[in-house]
């Protein structure tokens, strides 16, 4: 799984802020409309329509801002789009006071989407910053109640909703505020504690994370130095039994030249798992693979011609498909073409003699798809969800063929994976097995 870095988390928060602000936005001017319509209740629909507009606007702004922030990647991100997120809070309140004040005051039952908005600040601020937020509002909230309680602001009534003049009544307008600031600092209290305890909790999951991957890259740098080693001396034993195989050092008895053949075909097999070792521990420890456009048409044909042969061996009709518009992608070719190869390779060991291979290669418009089926052994349906993990070989295909490194399709996946694309496989036991490669062009 891909990391997040930090300041790209914040980022992608700043973006959610942004999108809900959108929703805010029609929700403001739905709201009005049904109020006016539908309730019948008359508002200051021009004040509040240029309200939205102006949350429109600034909403824009913010958005055309981050996207810079994201291109130019500046030194400290991180503080940046904090203070972005700072500001947007100051002005999503400061916006929404004023369509309370246009549309009831305190008598507005709407008053307690500030809750909302501190809640918000909790998420995305630090706790220090959501309790300067939650005072923002506070101070706005006092502000409006109390500018129009004393008619230095003029009030807006709720005719048809409200009739009485609630926001002059001292009793009712001291009661509410009295619920409305303690319920907001509740609020935050509250969503800013959990909000403290997942970010520690993530942190400490990061680091865990980073710990885990450290490991396993020590291990794999372990695994390649070994199985290195161990790919020389094979070799090297490999050079020792060919020529007193071919009888150069002397006449070999038939029991000695029995004995001499098994030895090598045990050091093949052992010298192509070690070989297999080594390309999935590569792949795991490059942290790129290094890509260039290519012809895929080009590796397909490489690729059948491998595999046209050892089809015709065991009287398996071998077909393929390629779509007109499939031609030059980008990534390993290399890595493709044995992936690929891999794949039907392995549909035809599997598949009995008389049986069929078809590969199709799809265009997707942006992507590729490749898919090999067979009418072979199949996947027992146990066995599907670990057929790409390292060193695993479903229960048949261990019963047909004792030989074989269980490395083959987890190449395939890391493969697939370093190129930002996907594998997977549908199989029925006795039936066959379709594999499927979405890669991007």
């Amino acid at each position: 799984m891909r990391n997040i870095a930090p300041q790209e988390g914040l980022v992608e928060r700043a973006y959610w802020l942004i999108r809900l602000r959108w929703i805010a936005v029609a929700g403001v001017v739905l709201t009005v409309l049904f109020v006016e319509k539908v309730v019948n209740v008359p508002l200051e629909s021009f004040a509040l329509y240029a309200i939205a507009v102006a949350i429109g606007l600034y909403n824009s702004a913010f958005f055309s801002y981050l996207n810079r922030i994201r291109k130019t990647n500046p030194p400290n991100p991180a503080t940046i789009v904090n203070r972005v997120a700072n500001v947007q809070i100051s002005s999503d309140l400061l916006s929404l006071t004023a369509l309370i004040h246009f549309s009831g005051g305190v008598e507005n039952p709407f008053i307690f989407y500030f809750i909302f908005h501190v809640i918000i600040a909790s998420i995305l601020l630090t706790r220090r910053a959501s309790y300067f937020q939650a005072t923002f509002a506070v101070f706005l909230f006092i502000s409006m109640v109390n500018l129009e309680y004393f008619n230095v602001l003029r009030h807006y009534s709720l005719k048809g909703f409200i009739d009485s003049s609630l926001y002059a009544n001292s009793i009712y307008v001291s009661g509410i505020s009295l619920v409305f600031i303690s319920t907001l600092y509740l609020a935050v209290y509250m969503a800013s504690s959990i909000s403290v305890k997942l970010r520690q909790r993530e942190k400490s999951l990061e680091e865990a994370n980073l710990l885990l991957e450290e490991k396993d890259r020590i291990k794999s740098n372990y695994v390649l130095r070994v199985s290195h080693d161990i790919k020389e001396h094979l070799s090297t034993i490999q050079g020792c039994l060919d020529p007193v195989l071919q009888e150069l050092t002397g006449e070999l008895n038939s029991g000695q030249k029995d004995l001499i053949r098994r030895a090598v075909h045990r050091t093949g097999k052992l010298t192509f798992f070690v070989k297999a070792l080594l390309e999935i521990t590569r792949i795991k420890l490059s942290r790129e693979i290094e890509m260039s456009r290519f012809s895929l048409r080009k590796t397909i044909d490489n690729t059948v011609n491998f595999v046209e042969a050892k089809a015709k061996d065991k009287d398996i009709a071998f077909n393929y498909n390629l779509d007109p518009g499939v031609d030059v992608i980008k990534g390993a070719q290399v890595y493709i073409e044995e992936t690929i190869a891999n794949l039907l390779a392995n549909s035809v060991k599997y598949t009995p003699r008389g049986g069929k291979v078809d590969m199709e290669i799809r265009d997707r418009g942006d992507s590729v798809l490749i898919q090999v089926s067979d009418t072979g052994i199949g996947i027992p349906k146990v066995d599907i969800p670990n057929i790409f993990g390292e060193f695993y070989r479903a229960g048949n295909a261990r019963a047909l063929e004792r030989d074989g490194t269980g490395l083959g399709l987890a190449i395939a996946k890391e493969v697939v994976e370093r190129h930002n694309g996907k594998i997977w496989v549908e199989s029925v036991e006795g039936k066959g097995s379709i594999f499927s490669i979405l890669l991007p062009k």
